[in-house]
């Protein structure tokens, strides 16, 4: 049977980071993260168990770890197993997710422009990612984390694009739905898998933009709708008008093209938007 969490940390996790003080983060769809202080520095510990719809979750964490040490060699990046699945301790990213740093502008009754400059810091830590030759597979609005000193995306262990060992790699099927492009949608519902692309990376961007601006989804479908509906849905549907004000909207609206070759790239973003500065 699957579990459940949030779980602590186990103790040889425990002994070999040996916490200050620590303070659950989240525990959901198989993941229990702890912010925890220690006396090396403030790391993001996660614990990856198999949830209710997947066993790749409980992979994950170990996943990811071998990921950030090839796009940061260097960075201590610890992680082993437990008796749930895998284990990582990464250093913490601290800010303010994309979506919490726009929200002011969604409850506004005289919606105001996004600030140009927090979408270009978003656009440059993709392409940064992309000019490594990985794919991220799982952007969304709180995976940007918006710091005076710049923006990190975190998250990784979905990514494609480097050696991962087979014993802790798994398909790839999907991501958040809410910010999926159609061809991946499309991908996992005939074959049950799908492989993240750049390209499907650029079309969650905008669809990360758009929600954090407007509080909408980029395909409307009913809060209540089964994940396969869901996906349905992004298939055969147009996406959301595009009404975020200024040169953003457009932006928006070019990386939402339905066609993945009209798509422009991250670092095509990142000059278009220096361009609009």
């Amino acid at each position: 049977m699957p579990s459940h969490g949030p779980f602590a940390l186990p103790d040889h996790v425990q002994g070999s980071l040996a916490p200050l003080n620590k303070r659950l983060v989240v525990n959901r769809r198989g993941s229990t993260v702890w912010d925890v202080r220690t006396p090396a520095g403030r790391l993001a510990v996660k614990l990856g168990y198999p949830s209710r719809t997947h066993h790749w979750t409980a992979l994950a964490p170990a996943r990811e770890a071998t990921i950030l040490r090839q796009l940061i060699p260097g960075e201590d990046v610890p992680f082993g197993e437990w008796e749930q699945g895998t284990w990582s301790a990464q250093p913490w990213r601290d800010g303010v997710s994309l979506f919490d740093l726009w929200e002011p502008g969604r409850h506004s009754s005289h919606p105001s422009a996004p600030k140009l400059e927090e979408a270009l810091s978003c656009a440059a830590a993709l392409a940064s990612l992309h000019e490594a030759g990985w794919a991220h597979g799982d952007v969304q609005p709180n995976h940007f984390i918006i710091a005076p000193t710049g923006t990190s995306l975190i998250d990784v262990a979905l990514a494609r694009g480097g050696e991962v060992p087979e014993i802790y790699d798994f398909q790839y099927r999907g991501c958040l739905v809410h910010y999926e492009a159609p061809e991946i949608s499309q991908s996992i519902l005939q074959t049950g898998t799908a492989v993240p692309t750049r390209e499907a990376d650029v079309y969650a961007m905008g669809a990360s933009w758009f929600i954090s601006a407007t509080g909408w989804r980029h395909v409307d479908y009913p809060d209540d709708a089964e994940r396969k509906d869901q996906r349905q849905a992004i298939v055969d549907k147009p996406h959301r008008p595009i009404n975020v004000p200024g040169a953003l909207g457009k932006l928006i609206e070019h990386m939402m093209s339905r066609n993945p070759d009209d798509r422009p790239t991250s670092k095509a973003i990142c000059q278009q938007l220096r361009n609009a500065l």
